[in-house]
């Protein structure tokens, strides 16, 4: 029977061969590499990945596509299928604590919140391929100054180098969804490229500064940074926090 598009899971099932084959060539597997799919779905990518002859693990939370999947892969010894929220995931739990890949078309509904649960395993990541609501992407790869720099650019770019790959329409889905989606690379740096004194404060600070990003910082910042201290950095209180770059949020941080 056809599987039935399910909204509480954001399902929407890549169909576009031509695309498909676009994403695995960007992606570009081989043997020997351990891979992880979040949401592999009906398994478009799975099947090129997994003829690649890398070790792969489809991490699926819908049980009846994981049925389907299991009957699929029956008989690939290096695929491995796991049951599961992905929000909720041990992905070093699953890997043996091995460097491993990440791909997926990742839900539009948590895209943000997975985001930033899977970057608790960066030391172990080595790259990721998402395929992400296009604004999402933009957000990600974002400069200082433009509207849309904000918490989800500072924190992806502290952890990891962001390149915006290509364009997918909604036509390349089934259903097709109201918005224009993209893939993303997303490289972990081997060396932070700013010092953190404490990455809770600069969660904290950050979170704090964007949830008023209307107001200037010496309002957004109060309760955190003293103006004289946002002074002695040279930064003009008076600004709003779309204007600061990753060093000056590291360095505002730092003083909390």
């Amino acid at each position: 029977m056809k599987h039935r598009a399910r909204k509480r899971f954001g399902q929407n099932f890549l169909t576009d061969e031509i695309l498909v084959r676009q994403i695995v060539d960007a992606i570009n597997p081989s043997s020997g590499q351990l891979i992880m799919e979040i949401g592999p779905g009906q398994a478009a990518l799975s099947l090129p990945l997994a003829e690649s002859g890398a070790e792969l693990h489809l991490l699926e939370i819908d049980r009846d596509l994981a049925t389907r999947l299991n009957s699929l892969f029956l008989t690939r010894d290096q695929v491995h299928l796991h049951i599961g929220d992905a929000l909720k995931t041990d992905f070093a739990g699953i890997t043996g604590g091995r460097p491993f890949r990440l791909v997926g078309n990742l839900p539009y509904n948590i895209s943000t919140p997975l985001l930033f649960h899977v970057l608790n395993w960066n030391e172990l990541v080595i790259d990721m391929h998402f395929m992400l609501q296009q604004e999402v992407v933009k957000r990600m790869a974002a400069e200082p100054g433009s509207k849309a720099w904000g918490r989800l650019s500072v924190m992806v770019q502290y952890h990891c180098q962001v390149t915006s790959l290509f364009s997918v329409p909604p036509e390349a889905f089934t259903p097709a969804p109201r918005v224009q989606s993209a893939i993303v690379r997303l490289v972990p740096h081997e060396q932070p490229p700013v010092e953190i004194a404490d990455m809770e404060s600069f969660r904290r600070l950050v979170s704090q500064a964007f949830s008023m990003r209307r107001k200037t910082i010496r309002n957004s910042l109060r309760g955190l940074v003293e103006i004289r201290a946002i002074e002695s950095l040279g930064i003009d209180p008076g600004i709003r926090p779309e204007s600061l770059n990753l060093a000056q949020f590291a360095a505002l941080s730092n003083l909390t």
